[in-house]
């Protein structure tokens, strides 16, 4: 017999060959899918923190359109302090510029960023100087000014607009306290005792706020009212006063500050008021802490129950024109649970506003 010829090219050759093939090939697909997810997460992580950035440069630009909208609806005498002020805070950002470029150099350049520091200084006491004189200018629109206690600014939505303003202050004996136990011990304290009273001194720093809010060129009048009302200056009884005179203004409030809470309280006497004025008041600020004891005709009774006095409430506010707003400053009284609900309603149904104040306010 003949000896059989060795091939080396067998089939189980083959076979190792095309498996060690295919396992390089898998192996090699596996690093490339596992290569591919972490560039994939890298990926979302990268554009997490583009969208982010976006976000908050958006949000910066925002808050730049309305520094600008702000700054552009201000008086037209603002108009030269806005543009130095437009051109220092130019001047401040290339001044923080040149100090970032000359942070990186050698330390020979500290003198001169020195120099540039004290320069960014005076341009940012400048700038501030610039923007509060813009904002004294603003105000110089009010008809007086009011400084309260500390410096804090609140936004309170009262809607300040009207030619004849009509102001009725609650001056009865509740305004003496926020609490009834409060009332009942002030109540026979000395009249200079009642005049300190916190809630009544927190009214008559509402009403100095309001009347330097009031728009110029209009008309005003204040009137107070317990169990009857009157005008604060009785020569004044039925007129509507300039708010172009300080004088009457100023006057008012002196002798606001002279009256003493008593009494009860009676909504008919104080929008009896508004029939007595000619022309009629387009806007009415109604500042009260309870709802009234007294109806249309005084009672005998010692003792009002909370029925009874929100029925003199609705029949009260029917005195009032139906297109007239009434604007309700609330100073809350302890154990009236339906005053607020009840002011809140007039006051949104009359397309007026409420506000309560803090004791602190103005």
């Amino acid at each position: 017999m003949g000896r059989r010829e060795i091939n080396v090219f067998s089939v189980s050759f083959l076979d190792c060959i095309f498996c060690g093939f295919g396992a390089v090939v898998l192996l090699f697909v596996i690093i490339n899918a596992r290569a591919a997810n972490q560039r994939i997460e890298q990926d979302l992580d990268l554009r997490a923190d583009v969208d982010r950035l976006q976000l908050e440069v958006l949000d910066k630009k925002k808050d730049l359109l309305l520094i600008r909208n702000s700054l552009e609806s201000s008086e037209a005498e603002l108009v030269r302090t806005e543009g130095l002020a437009i051109r220092v805070e130019k001047d401040l950002e290339e001044k923080k510029v040149e100090l970032a470029d000359y942070e990186d150099k050698t330390l020979a350049s500290k003198d001169h960023i020195n120099s540039l520091k004290a320069d960014m200084e005076s341009l940012e006491k400048a700038y501030k100087r610039l923007k509060t004189a813009g904002v004294e200018a603003a105000e110089g629109t009010k008809v007086k000014s009011f400084v309260g206690d500390g410096d804090r600014q609140y936004l309170t939505g009262m809607k300040m607009g009207g030619k004849r303003i009509l102001i009725l202050v609650d001056a009865s004996a509740s305004m003496l306290g926020r609490q009834i136990v409060d009332v009942i011990i002030r109540r026979n304290l000395p009249d200079e005792a009642k005049r300190s009273a916190s809630k009544w001194q927190n009214a008559i720093a509402t009403v100095d706020w309001l009347t330097s809010q009031l728009p110029p060129g209009s008309r005003f009048q204040i009137y107070t009212f317990n169990e009857e009302a009157s005008p604060l200056l009785p020569k004044t009884k039925g007129t509507w006063l300039e708010t172009s005179d300080l004088g009457a203004l100023n006057d008012s409030i002196e002798s606001l500050r002279r009256l003493v809470p008593r009494n009860g309280t009676s909504l008919h006497a104080a929008f009896e008021v508004i029939e007595t004025m000619e022309p009629k008041p387009d806007n009415l600020f109604l500042l009260v802490d309870s709802l009234p004891t007294i109806g249309q005709r005084k009672s005998r009774a010692q003792k009002i129950s909370a029925n009874t006095r929100l029925r003199h409430f609705h029949s009260a506010i029917r005195k009032l024109p139906m297109s007239l707003p009434v604007n309700v400053v609330l100073f809350p009284m302890e154990g009236d649970p339906m005053a607020a609900s009840s002011y809140w309603r007039l006051a949104m149904t009359s397309k007026g506003s409420f506000f309560s104040p803090s004791e602190d306010w103005p």
